[in-house]
């Protein structure tokens, strides 16, 4: 079951435990201001709330063995609430790679007080004052940063924050401390990233899912990125208000609650798997069997990458895996269908040992070792490069011209 929480609904002066509506339930645990609360609804797809929000799903939609979550939406008060939670608050971004940019950005346009920390005079810093953030108003050295904001977004690399914490560590007493990615704190074992003796703060993640560019190009289309949240630490006891708060302004239609170490788990096993090293893995595999076997390639990649790109996987997105099958042919649906389960049987087993890798922190001990190689980025561009030069993505750069 999935309840929605219509965001900063600005119901007054109401109990906490008095229902306003038949279907309606006010809680007080999504702003500790009796002034602002939020409804938790359950209702049917495609209907509204009294606020305009677009619901999800009640546990009516869902099967008896589907778990209750809890989803945030926004309404028509959301940007308007935000805004008085976070008036006195400044964020500073530290990094201005791809995620860091976009949140930057997406924050100044939502009208958030932003500014950004990174390396005096070095690329990013360049690249902020291309956006027009401008130095010693909006663009300062990360210690100076850091001194003038009480919301710190720690957005470089895993990698690059393994240095960089132990550097300002001692700064972040009284401040919220923001991630995007539970990788840091959870496997701190191996990141020294822990927060044992600072005083006053709160350790709060919204983690979208996507890239820094999809999370900017969505929001100058008037659209998101959902996100998830967490709070790992909530010394203020506003620190859920806050995460929500900073999700919703960086453009999220919806954010829904997970843990430090669920994100970590979840994301770090999709990125082996299905989103980006399964993947690569079964169009390379099927592309060699058709060219093994006498196809062309340009039919071999039109077979395997071109139209699972370009026509079957927008229908998944669009409206699920059963809307796919049934907008293609009858031979296309029963081979599908009677194939899909060995794939499930024979991928299973390797995505369950990817997690274990993962959740044992054997992959974040691979991942900090590569990185801290000296010769780590050029052995990478070579691994790139190599990727890049196979026949497949050769063929495919080909055919991306043909397109239009």
């Amino acid at each position: 079951m999935i309840t929605s929480y219509s965001l900063f609904q600005n119901i007054f002066s109401r109990p906490s435990t008095r229902p306003i509506f038949n279907n309606i339930h006010i809680s007080s645990s999504l702003l500790n201001n009796a002034s602002r609360i939020a409804s938790i609804k359950n209702i049917k797809y495609g209907e509204l709330d009294n606020s305009g929000s677009s619901a999800l799903v009640s546990n009516d939609d869902f099967a008896n063995n589907i778990p209750h979550e809890n989803v945030f939406t926004r309404n028509k008060n959301t940007k308007k609430n935000i805004k008085k939670l976070l008036k006195n608050e400044t964020c500073t971004v530290i990094g201005y790679g791809s995620q860091g940019r976009a949140q930057a950005l997406n924050l100044r346009s939502y009208g958030i007080n932003v500014c950004v920390g990174v390396r005096e005079k070095g690329n990013s810093w360049n690249l902020a004052k291309k956006d027009k953030f401008v130095p010693d108003s909006s663009l300062f050295s990360i210690p100076a940063a850091i001194s003038r904001s009480s919301i710190i977004m720690l957005l470089v690399s895993d990698a690059g924050l393994i240095d960089l914490f132990p550097k300002i560590r001692y700064k972040l007493h009284n401040k919220t401390i923001y991630f995007s990615h539970g990788f840091g704190p959870v496997y701190k074992q191996h990141t020294g990233i822990h927060f044992d003796g600072l005083t006053n703060v709160d350790v709060i993640m919204v983690a979208p899912k996507g890239s820094g560019k999809s999370v900017r190009d969505l929001y100058k289309k008037g659209k998101g990125i959902n996100s998830s949240y967490a709070v790992l630490r909530d010394d203020s006891k506003l620190a859920k208000d806050k995460a929500l708060s900073l999700a919703f302004a960086i453009g999220s239609p919806y954010v829904y609650e997970t843990t430090f170490e669920n994100e970590a788990n979840s994301d770090l096993t999709g990125e082996r798997s299905i989103l980006m090293g399964g993947i690569a893995g079964l169009f390379k595999a099927q592309y060699d069997v058709l060219r093994e076997n006498g196809h062309s390639p340009s039919e071999a990649f039109n077979e395997t990458v071109e139209e699972a790109l370009q026509s079957l996987y927008p229908l998944v997105n669009e409206k699920g895996m059963e809307f796919m099958f049934s907008n293609c042919s009858s031979t296309a649906q029963r081979g599908a269908i009677d194939w899909s389960k060995r794939f499930e049987d024979l991928n299973k087993p390797l995505i369950q040992e990817i997690y274990e890798n993962v959740k044992s922190g054997r992959e974040a001990e691979r991942i900090i070792r590569c990185n801290s190689d000296v010769n780590y980025r050029e052995n990478l561009n070579s691994e790139l490069d190599k990727i890049n030069k196979q026949e497949i993505w050769l063929v495919g750069k080909e055919i991306r011209k043909l397109r239009s």
